[in-house]
């Protein structure tokens, strides 16, 4: 195992949901880590779980000093950055576009999509020099199909994948790999609440997701950390720009596949068939 041992990692959203999940996953593979997140008494306790390899900063990633705070401490806390994951998120606005308050939709896109590039931007910044590390960031399957989010969300995670694209693009010549994770809907405290409106009520969501996977399971924080942990390692050396669907399958089957149920045969025109 270890298969990111001597390794540094800053995740953004890290004290609960799928940044937990991740900085679980990367420090049972060997990574050191800085928790970064607004919640102070989650981030403090999810870097106390980790021990001397992990150190939490409070970070509001929509303010450059504090992205910029988080990754200098893990230079001077561990001596380098070699993994950087914008994965701080929330759902943001909701509702018809109609009524959609442009309060509610530029603070949205500064969460999701401003967060990603101020990330991006002070990987860039330290990895450069060393001309070495991994940029990864959290889309969704609603940055790759309409329809599976509010309109804010929507447009800042399809926007996520484009930077990811553009980012990849100019860091490749650095040795900087950029790529990004789209979940369906995984089973994390946020998701609890918006679909049951309780964030402890992980069987009803996990029931609720069940139900519209092609694979019929529903997706945990530890499905979308593997994905992320891939791409981290050097598994992953010759992928970068790319946006890994961890969806079972729903951006790709869309649809009941009633055709796949049918008798063989060919349907020519006029309702003729054979």
């Amino acid at each position: 195992m270890a298969r990111l041992q001597g390794k540094v990692a800053v995740i953004t959203g890290a004290a609960s949901g799928i940044g937990l999940g991740t900085a679980r996953r990367f420090y049972e593979e060997g990574a050191s880590l800085v928790i970064a997140d607004l919640q102070a008494e989650a981030g403090t306790a999810a870097a106390a779980e980790f021990g001397d390899r992990a150190r939490f900063i409070r970070c509001d990633v929509t303010r450059e000093v504090d992205v910029s705070a988080a990754v200098d401490l893990a230079v001077a806390e561990f001596g380098q950055l070699d993994i950087m994951v914008n994965n701080a998120g929330i759902v943001g606005a909701i509702g018809p576009i109609a009524k959609t308050s442009v309060e509610a939709w530029d603070t949205t896109i500064a969460i999701l999509l401003r967060g990603v590039f101020l990330g991006m931007k002070h990987a860039a910044r330290v990895m450069q020099p060393r001309r070495s590390g991994v940029i990864l960031s959290l889309s969704s399957t609603a940055g790759i199909l309409g329809g599976l989010g509010p309109h804010a969300y929507t447009a800042a995670k399809h926007a996520v994948v484009g930077l990811t694209k553009s980012a990849a693009s100019e860091l490749a010549a650095s040795g900087i790999r950029v790529n990004a994770v789209a979940p369906a809907g995984t089973v994390t405290p946020m998701t609890a609440s918006a679909v049951t409106g309780d964030v402890n009520d992980e069987e009803k969501t996990a029931a609720a997701f069940k139900a519209t996977s092609p694979l019929g399971i529903a997706a945990f924080p530890i499905d979308i950390a593997n994905a992320l942990l891939y791409l981290a390692s050097d598994e992953a050396r010759y992928v970068t720009g790319q946006t890994l669907a961890v969806d079972a399958g729903a951006t790709t089957a869309v649809g009941n596949g009633a055709f796949h149920q049918q008798e063989p045969t060919i349907l020519r025109e006029a309702g003729k068939r054979g």
